[in-house]
């Protein structure tokens, strides 16, 4: 009973919050997507055979949530250059977001064996097994790992493997003041909602991501971070949705 109000209360909090990027903020970064996808049109109309193109056109897809369509152009790139393949991590995502998740672990496992170093890989391809496997199986087949030297992916780890939870996941690193540092705390977030989210724990899930995606360094990161900040606004704003 305790349990179901704490989450009762986590929603109303969640759906009366202020959302987690403004909305006009978010509405041009959707439509500056759609433009940049309108572009790619034209010019893979003319310059199909061009996995670049594919590639970004891929991205963009990805992020307007449009996952079957990204997965068409991540296939098709890797079509035209299969030297693309192995490490076309984002593959494995697409492939996650559009429910194919047999896929999706297929894809983070050629990925490991083209970088075994890769810690956020691991996690993906735990979460893909959740879906086919089950939680338990899915833990045991988590790919091993020598070396964990970015935090917080040590201790996340071992959040995922069911040997920390959430809550003493992140008091750890409140006590080492990891939780001033808010690259440290948007990857511990995002994570930290996925692992509340394949447990049950909705409110729990929905509170943690809408934290990983107002953080401010994931809002204005680049590269590969900046990916993932939108993963997590996706995972947020389905959640969101679902529970609405």
């Amino acid at each position: 009973m305790l349990r179901f109000a704490l989450a009762l209360t986590l929603v109303l909090v969640a759906v009366a919050a202020e959302p987690p990027i403004p909305a006009d903020e978010r509405s041009q970064m959707l439509a500056d997507i759609a433009a940049r996808i309108s572009a790619l049109d034209r010019v893979i109309d003319q310059s199909p055979r061009n996995p670049n193109l594919h590639s970004q056109r891929g991205d963009a897809r990805l992020f307007l949530a449009r996952f079957a369509e990204a997965v068409a152009d991540f296939e098709k790139e890797i079509a035209l250059d299969a030297s693309r393949d192995a490490p076309h991590w984002r593959l494995g995502i697409a492939y996650y977001f559009a429910g194919q998740f047999a896929k999706s672990a297929r894809q983070f496992e050629k990925y490991h064996a083209h970088d075994g170093r890769d810690r956020e890989n691991g996690i993906w391809k735990f979460l893909a097994d959740v879906k086919t496997l089950g939680l338990a199986p899915a833990r045991k087949a988590m790919l091993p790992y020598t070396r964990f030297d970015r935090e917080p992916f040590p201790t996340l780890y071992a959040m995922f493997a069911g040997t920390k939870t959430t809550t003493v996941f992140l008091a750890d690193l409140k006590e080492r003041k990891l939780d001033t540092t808010p690259r440290v705390m948007f990857f511990a977030h995002y994570y930290a909602g996925l692992n509340e989210e394949l447990l049950g724990h909705h409110a729990e899930a929905l509170a943690l991501l809408r934290d990983a995606v107002a953080n401010p360094w994931g809002r204005t990161a680049e590269g590969g971070p900046a990916y993932m900040w939108q993963a997590a606004r996706l995972h947020y704003e389905m959640l969101s949705a679902a529970k609405r």
